[in-house]
C-alpha cells in the first residue's frame, strides 16, 4: 500500500498493484483495474516513485541479499566484458 492524499487533504492508502494507469488531467487521476478512478494531490511522477519505493522494500524483504548479489554480478560483468552475449542472464 502507498499513502496518497485526496484533494481534500485526507490520506488515502492505495494498493499499488491495482493501479492500471495514472494520468494528469490536470489533477492526477488513477484508474484502478476495477475501473474505479481516484483523484489525488500527488503528481504522476510522485505516484510512480512511491510505487517503486514500495516494491523495492517488498523485494528487499523477500531477498535481503539482492543488493550484494547484483553488485557482485555488475562487478564481474565489468571485469569480464568478453563473457557478454546478447542474451541476458536473469
Amino acid at each position: 500500500m502507498i499513502a496518497l492524499t485526496r484533494l481534500n487533504g485526507h490520506r488515502l492508502d492505495v494498493n499499488c498493484d491495482l493501479i492500471k494507469y495514472a494520468e494528469a488531467a490536470p489533477d492526477t487521476v488513477l484508474t484502478l483495474v476495477t475501473g474505479e478512478k481516484l483523484v489525488v494531490h500527488e503528481s504522476c511522477d510522485e505516484v510512480a516513485a512511491r510505487v517503486l519505493r514500495y516494491r523495492t522494500e517488498q523485494l528487499r524483504g523477500a531477498w535481503p541479499d539482492a543488493a550484494a548479489a547484483l553488485a557482485a554480478r555488475a562487478a564481474h560483468d565489468t571485469a569480464h566484458p568478453a563473457h557478454h552475449t546478447t542474451a541476458r542472464h536473469l
